[in-house]
């Protein structure tokens, strides 16, 4: 695991993408965050751990899931541009229901939860920028829940191609299926338009 140390173009992004950031506080994240060097996939959170870290995708893809009755259920994909951590554990400080990895080699800004409430109690705008974060990630969770309760499988592979194109081309078929909930038969059906029903 290396790690890079000018990370001002990535706070920068960070900055530009969710919200402006005043220049103390990009310099005390810098002081605060850590880069993470993956170059192949890797663990960064596992099942039963307390997790305390929030990280950025810089590079790369991530992926939640869950190990139910012995099958691996992806819950959550992030991609460059994108937050990822184990939810309950880092909110509510219990050990995490599920997994979090790496699918590829990967450039991610890891924070703890300590350095994200010292810097939240401290700036204004890095607040700003946490509740944007949050609120992008509820939106996404509830997008979620109305695809599952109400699209056809159809439809929601189709609205998965319209977030993220290339999904097919960096993430298992069959993570995609379990995202989707529905089997790996079906997906492979769905994608070739001569089968389809």
């Amino acid at each position: 695991m290396n790690t890079l140390s000018d990370i001002t173009p990535i706070i920068n992004a960070i900055s530009e993408n969710y919200s402006p950031l005043s220049e103390s506080c990009k310099t005390d994240i810098q002081k605060k965050a850590k880069v993470l060097i993956l170059e192949k996939p890797a663990i960064l959170v596992k099942e039963g751990q307390f997790a305390d870290k929030a990280y950025f995708l810089i590079k790369g893809c991530a992926r939640a899931f869950y190990l139910k009755d012995g099958k691996d259920i992806s819950d959550w994909f992030a991609f460059e541009g994108d937050f990822i951590c184990s939810i309950n554990s880092f909110f509510l400080n219990i050990p995490s229901p599920h997994a979090i990895e790496t699918l590829e080699p990967a450039v991610l800004l890891e924070l703890s939860r300590d350095h994200i409430q010292s810097l939240s109690d401290q700036y204004h705008d890095f607040e700003k920028l946490i509740n944007k974060v949050v609120v992008k990630t509820l939106l996404q969770l509830q997008q979620r829940i109305v695809s599952i309760q109400f699209e056809t499988a159809h439809q929601k592979f189709e609205n998965l191609l319209k977030i993220t194109p290339d999904i097919t081309q960096r993430v298992p078929l069959t993570h995609i299926a379990s995202y989707l909930g529905i089997t790996l038969e079906t997906l492979s059906r769905i994608r070739n338009p001569k089968n389809r029903i």
